[in-house]
């Protein structure tokens, strides 16, 4: 196998098996009346000051709309809650609940997990070469796949 087919066979299993591994990890008993894109929201929202729905958007990269169905949800489950600034009616401020909260960190804990484990199998010199390839990656996928 070529150089590039090995790349790509290791990039996309990655991809499945995080994906995977989060969705198993991430819905459990306790939270299994949301998914995976719902405790993204969650973390997106965050647990510092209440946010402006706007800034979740941009943050997860979707429209309005497909956060403001998301939020719906996650409102009626008990996990964020959604007001109206008192200085700007038209901006909708988000902040999670106590079970938004107890969500958020059950799904930072995933994370941390992960990193603890992948960090593990690794000597200083091999982490420092893993962290400066994922950020050129993490740089090509945020310019929309291109150099």
């Amino acid at each position: 196998m070529s150089l590039d087919q090995t790349l790509n066979t290791l990039l996309v299993s990655l991809f499945r098996d995080i994906m995977d591994i989060e969705q198993k990890s991430l819905i459990t008993e306790e939270f299994k009346d949301i998914t995976v894109n719902d405790m993204h929201v969650i973390e997106a929202v965050g647990l510092d000051n209440k946010k402006p729905s706007s800034s979740v958007a941009k943050k997860l990269a979707v429209t309005m709309g497909t956060l403001t169905k998301a939020v719906d949800g996650l409102t009626e489950k008990g996990y964020v809650n959604r007001e109206r600034s008192v200085e700007d009616k038209r901006v909708v401020l988000l902040s999670l609940t106590e079970r938004g909260e107890a969500a958020y960190h059950h799904h930072a804990g995933f994370h941390k997990d992960m990193i603890s484990a992948v960090v593990a199998q690794l000597d200083e010199e091999e982490r420092e070469i893993l962290t400066k390839s994922l950020g050129s990656l993490a740089g090509y996928f945020k310019k929309g796949g291109k150099m």
